[in-house]
């Protein structure tokens, strides 16, 4: 898989960072979920997912023109 760096939201030690795959996907860096009902409401992730957070303005790195056309993000 080959990721293209989009954008990261820096705050202290803490870098949530976006990536775009090759794969018209997208690669999250976020805070690992640890508050226990939060958990409780995503119980049913398997093994092979997870959740991750990320801070709101992260997703202003996102490429405009994926949501322009109402279809699939592109390739980059």
């Amino acid at each position: 898989m080959k990721l293209t760096f989009l954008g990261k939201e820096t705050t202290g030690d803490q870098s949530p960072t976006l990536y775009a795959t090759d794969r018209g996907t997208i690669v999250v860096q976020g805070w690992k979920i640890t508050d226990p009902e939060a958990l409780e409401t995503l119980k049913d992730v398997p093994d092979h997912e997870t959740f991750l957070e990320v801070p709101r303005e992260l997703m202003r790195h996102l490429p405009k023109e994926w949501f322009e056309h109402g279809d699939a993000a592109p390739n980059p």
